[in-house]
């Protein structure tokens, strides 16, 4: 293929030329699932791999492609995961409703104490808790870093279960006999961590949503968890409404 052309005079930076014809192609759906590498696109463009680093990490910020500085890249679906926040839900269960493929490569699932986590479920510092690390996957994609803990007391049986093709409610009601019933949620923008950023094969540009959540059975304390979910590939979605219409308050004074 021969070089393409980027106009060197026109005062418009080589990688900005550079981004919209890879975005371009990519809309036209020129690739294929393996997107090219920084040489092969620095000589059909006859630009440096600095240029090309430049446009790449936007695309990867932007979500169009996946793959961190080094490793290939790939083209990735348009398609996001949309997750409704105004009931209990399970991040399996929406990966898996968006017709794509879940799986979990468990980093951790022992018994252990921390005072910190214990104090979220109103229980003793010393209390034993079972602690499971996953990393999420989705089309064999990382998604997620995701940390639970629960109560040993209740949840000792998920130390022998297998969590790669399954959610961890199912587990609990399988082999606990516990269904998560209730509990509160808390979601907010982070910036994750080097090892983290590695783990979710993102770049720096790339924001994270921190998920912390309390889960209760019939009002009973059986799950913190601790989720970091890529901002690129999810999107948090929800309703509202009022027979009234929208309240102003009138005894605000407004200059």
């Amino acid at each position: 293929m021969g070089a393409r052309s980027l106009v060197r005079a026109c005062g418009e930076p080589l990688w900005t030329q550079l981004l919209a014809d890879l975005r371009r192609r990519l809309a036209g759906q020129e690739f294929g699932a393996d997107f090219p590498g920084e040489l092969a696109l620095a000589a059909e463009y006859a630009v440096s791999r600095h240029t090309v680093r430049q446009a790449l990490g936007c695309l990867r910020a932007e979500g169009a492609v996946l793959g961190a500085r080094g490793r290939p890249a790939r083209v990735l679906p348009a398609r996001g995961i949309d997750q409704r926040v105004d009931a209990i839900y399970s991040l399996f269960e929406s990966i898996e409703g968006a017709g794509r493929d879940q799986r979990s490569v468990v980093r951790v699932l022992d018994v252990h104490t921390d005072g910190t986590v214990a104090a979220h479920l109103g229980l003793e510092m010393s209390s034993l808790l079972v602690h499971l690390e996953r990393l999420r996957l989705a089309d064999d994609e990382p998604l997620a870093v995701d940390r639970a803990w629960l109560p040993a007391s209740v949840a000792a049986p998920l130390i022998d279960a297998d969590f790669t093709h399954t959610s961890l409610y199912q587990q609990l009601a399988n082999l606990c006999a516990i269904t998560v019933t209730g509990g509160s949620e808390r979601i907010r923008a982070a910036a994750p961590s080097p090892p983290e950023r590695a783990l979710l094969g993102i770049d720096e540009g790339v924001a994270v949503f921190a998920v912390e959540r309390l889960g209760t059975a019939h009002g009973d304390p059986v799950e913190w968890r601790h989720t970091l979910v890529r901002g690129d590939r999810f999107a948090l979605t929800t309703d509202f409404s009022s027979p009234a219409g929208y309240h102003l308050d009138r005894s605000v004074s407004r200059t």
